[in-house]
């Protein structure tokens, strides 16, 4: 079982970047496809990007494209979430997950297998 940890939130003024990342405990992290879901205080997880397990094909939700990027380092163990131009609406704990499934566009939780504990990111208006 893989164990995933989550860093590099914080607070962050609107307009501002944070680079996430999150690192795997085991050396078959490029079996798994990766994702970061968010959840805001009151509101439901939601998807926000996912990588397959070579980092050629990525896919996110719509409000953050053109803003965030994924990538992965297969060779670190760890995968990344780039975000600029946040808004105060990014404001959420940041999850980390890890699949062991074949989705062509995998975007729900419920195709991943495998979740970080969080890492919170605030942004101030």
């Amino acid at each position: 079982q893989v164990q995933l940890v989550e860093s590099g939130g914080g607070l962050v003024q609107a307009g501002g970047s944070l680079r996430l990342s999150c690192a795997a405990s085991e050396g078959t992290f490029s079996s798994y496809v990766m994702g970061w879901f968010r959840q805001a205080p009151g509101k439901g997880r939601e998807f926000v990007a996912a990588i397959s397990r070579g980092g050629a094909r990525r896919n996110y939700r719509d409000s953050v494209k053109g803003r965030f990027t994924i990538s992965r380092d297969n060779a670190k163990n760890t995968v990344y979430l780039q975000m600029n131009s946040l808004k105060p609406e990014d404001t959420a704990v940041y999850y980390c997950a890890a699949s062991r499934g074949y989705y062509s566009e995998p975007s729900s939780q419920g195709e991943f297998d495998y979740w970080g504990q969080g890492t919170q990111v605030t942004v101030s208006s």
